[in-house]
């Protein structure tokens, strides 16, 4: 790292009251600039997509749904990473209706739940999601595919048809998408947090909220013109679609579609992706390959040796990283320079790995309800980002941030106040109430101190989510009313367990029997064996209704009660 910290100003921004704002600025700022970069079929060379040809797209699309009655409607949006997914989500925001991103591992019971709790009137969707929409009572249905296929634009139903129709509602007068006037300050989208069949929360987030985040993201992170980045985490998920849709095409950069986690490396290359935006899990993976390839050519002697150099260097001021680590570069794809890493923790060894190696690194703070950035390193601050590894940096330009309810050793709750404040909690008043105070704090329920320089420091979390290194945030309470309903469980507690190697946390269960229930059933003489394998069953039952990363994989059957406090609730961490 240089001897001298750099500039600490945030970056100066443009400023947008909505998304069709950032659009329409974007498509004017950088016209014929690559915006997207798609495959028209697997394994395909990539295609790019102007900012010019993607507003087109937006403005057809959005017109084709008001022409036919979804005007203020709510439309659900679920499938995997695609260009169309994104025509969809700006069609709708930007004028549409209020957007229902679904997160595409829901199973088909949860898909049900949440399309009716958020009463939608459409819904557009990738193709293995047919049969499960196929009975619902929704007014249109409108299927997407990852890859173009020419005879889209004829078969009815198809979102290319539906896009071709409104170009041709546009070219017959139809100027009813230019007329939308958009209030900033209300319902724009609607994300639920979880998808269980009980009662999920669901996010309500406006225009506001999103800018304002996309504005202080870019207040501490700037892209560059031929900058490229890769889409690979859940499309639906803010981080996702925050930091990397939104924030990148706000400045003018370019999103590639990454074809599959297996299919990272590949395309990277093939697309001359500059940066990363995902969790530690990536990231790790990454790292992880850099010095398995060096290990493996018999170059890892000398690789730490350069690092070493580059050290050196940097403390002078003199940065010749891409010199130095050409190699690692040039098997990264040539152009890869930075990281942007959110949605859980990465190891303070990883982060400074990475920047030995010559990347830059920026961590993120978030959550659904804040839109979600709330605190993060500014690149321009790289000694600090380097010294304070672990850390996820200050609150964000324009952003309040404050500690309550600090315990003796100065570890106690974060709140943060600003504009991309969740509208609320949709249909739930009193469940606001409980995280946003009078004075528009809203209490994050994470633990954690701030340092001297106001850098958050995140120790636990106390509202007990297990978060999995791939960003998935899986709350105990909703599985452990699934396993509590089975009649043979007095209680459960359900909890995060570490994989051998520290790799990822496995949903673990410890179930109290009712004994009495059991013995009544199974006979007087039931073993220890078979109460075991019975729980086994039941929930290897309930584990075929959630999405692979709830399952729960480990189970403990007690045979005394857990600690509680006095008034009877089980005490977590004293049972762990």
């Amino acid at each position: 790292m240089s001897g001298k910290e750099d500039n600490i100003q945030p970056y100066e921004v443009r400023d947008i009251r909505t998304i069709r704002e950032l659009l329409e600025s974007s498509a004017q700022l950088f016209s014929e600039k690559p915006a997207y970069k798609v495959k028209a079929e697997k394994g395909g060379e990539y295609i790019d997509i102007t900012f010019k040809e993607f507003k087109e797209d937006v403005w057809a699309l959005g017109t084709y749904l008001i022409e036919k009655g979804l005007k203020g409607k709510r439309i659900g949006i679920i499938g995997s990473n695609c260009y169309e997914w994104v025509v969809a989500y700006f069609a709708i925001v930007c004028g549409a209706g209020i957007a229902v991103p679904l997160d595409k591992e829901l199973s088909k019971e949860e898909i049900y739940n949440l399309s009716s709790r958020a009463d939608l009137s459409a819904v557009l969707y990738t193709g293995k999601y047919d049969e499960i929409f196929e009975g619902m009572d929704i007014d249109m249905k409108i299927k997407m595919s990852i890859y173009e296929v020419e005879e889209n634009k004829t078969n009815e139903g198809h979102i290319r048809k539906a896009i071709e129709d409104g170009r041709t509602m546009i070219a017959d007068g139809s100027k009813v998408y230019d007329e939308v006037v958009i209030d900033p300050d209300v319902m724009a989208v609607l994300l639920f947090t979880s998808g269980t069949t009980g009662n999920p929360k669901g996010v309500m987030l406006s225009n506001t909220n999103l800018c304002h985040d996309v504005m202080v993201t870019s207040m501490i992170c700037k892209l560059h013109d031929d900058d490229v980045s890769l889409s690979i985490l859940p499309i639906h998920h803010t981080f996702e679609g925050t930091i990397n849709l939104l924030t990148v095409g706000y400045q003018g950069a370019c999103v590639a579609f990454c074809e599959g986690l297996k299919y990272i490396l590949k395309n990277i290359q093939e697309a001359g992706v500059s940066i990363m935006i995902g969790v530690p899990l990536i990231v790790e993976s990454v790292y992880s390959k850099i010095w398995k390839t060096a290990e493996k050519n018999g170059k890892a002697g000398a690789l730490r040796k350069l690092i070493s150099v580059n050290k050196a260097l940097m403390k002078l001021g003199i940065d010749q990283r891409r010199r130095l680590f050409s190699s690692v570069y040039k098997n990264l794809g040539g152009k890869l320079r930075l990281f942007v890493v959110g949605a859980a923790s990465l190891e303070p060894q990883v982060a400074r790995g990475i920047m030995d190696l010559g990347f830059d690194i920026v961590l993120g703070y978030g959550l659904t309800e804040t839109a979600p950035l709330i605190s993060g390193t500014p690149e321009f601050m790289r000694n600090s980002i380097y010294a304070k590894s672990g850390s996820c940096g200050p609150v964000v330009p324009l952003g309040e941030m404050k500690l309550i309810n600090v315990d003796e050793e100065g570890i106690g709750e974060f709140a943060y106040r600003g504009r991309n404040i969740m509208l609320g909690y949709y249909g739930m008043p009193d469940e606001t109430a409980k995280v946003i105070d009078e004075e528009g704090w809203f209490h994050t329920g994470d633990l954690g101190f701030m340092d001297e320089k106001g850098w958050v420091h995140i120790t636990g979390r106390s509202k007990n989510v297990i978060v999995t290194k791939t960003g998935k945030n899986i709350y105990p309470e909703e599985l452990e009313i699934l396993v509590n309903a089975l009649p043979q469980v007095t209680e459960s507690m359900v909890y995060g367990k570490e994989e051998d190697g520290g790799r990822d946390y496995i949903v673990a269960v410890q179930i109290l029997p009712d004994m009495e229930y059991i013995k009544e059933h199974m006979g007087e003489d039931v073993s220890e064996e078979e109460v075991f394998e019975m729980f086994r069953e039941e929930i290897y039952q309930i584990n075929k209704s959630l999405p692979d990363y709830k399952r729960i994989r480990n189970i403990i059957v007690r045979k005394e009660d857990f600690v509680r406090t006095t008034t009877k609730k089980i005490k977590r961490q004293a049972n762990l």
